[in-house]
């Protein structure tokens, strides 16, 4: 009993020195029953900190593709004269490159195969950017400014001629920390070009 005593001692004083150098809330209990000892740490303020730092070197590996200078009114303007050539429809990503959720998207298309390939043949695709530089005001509210609704990205679909004839919440196509395979296919074959 002396010797758990001891060992209990040791720990509880291990465990103070740790409680000061890291500086985080730590409560120690003993259970009567079997005097384990339980530690319990609060790594919330840690976690966070992690997780930002992760987003942020995440966010810095992707490629950029929303330019705020670029005039989406004009840019929009010779996509659609070029949908009623190729008969395609217009996908519109709307976002900035502040958005990770946005990046990845974008990546995730750039490098799935199949969503490419799905993208390539039924859409012209274009970057609608939303930021502190470049809102897009005008733009954005001719099409019932989405961001406001449903954050960003958000997705605008444009048939050949111009005519918005969809808007969907990105949000539904997520799936852990990414997007859904089924869901971003089911959602792009949804909106393509009828034949």
């Amino acid at each position: 009993m002396k010797r758990s005593v001891n060992i209990i001692g040791a720990l509880v004083f291990l465990l103070a020195g740790n409680l000061v150098f890291a500086q985080k809330e730590v409560k120690v209990e003993t259970r009567e029953s079997d005097k384990s000892l339980l530690v319990k740490t609060d790594h919330k303020g840690l976690d966070e900190e992690a997780k930002k730092k992760a987003a942020a070197e995440e966010k810095a590996k992707l490629p950029k593709p929303y330019y705020a200078k670029a005039n989406a009114e004009k840019d929009i303007q010779a996509l659609i004269e070029k949908a009623k050539k190729e008969n395609k429809n217009i996908m519109i990503q709307a976002g900035g490159n502040w958005c990770i959720w946005c990046l990845r998207f974008n990546q995730y298309v750039q490098t799935t195969p199949e969503l490419k390939k799905l993208v390539d043949e039924n859409y012209l695709y274009y970057h609608l950017n939303w930021s502190p530089e470049n809102k897009n005001e005008k733009v954005f509210a001719q099409y019932g400014n989405p961001g406001e609704n449903f954050g960003y990205p958000v997705f605008i679909v444009l048939d050949k001629n111009g005519k918005q004839i969809h808007t969907q919440d990105s949000a539904v196509l997520e799936e852990g920390k990414g997007y859904s395979l089924k869901k971003v296919t089911d959602f792009f074959n949804s909106w393509k070009p009828k034949s």
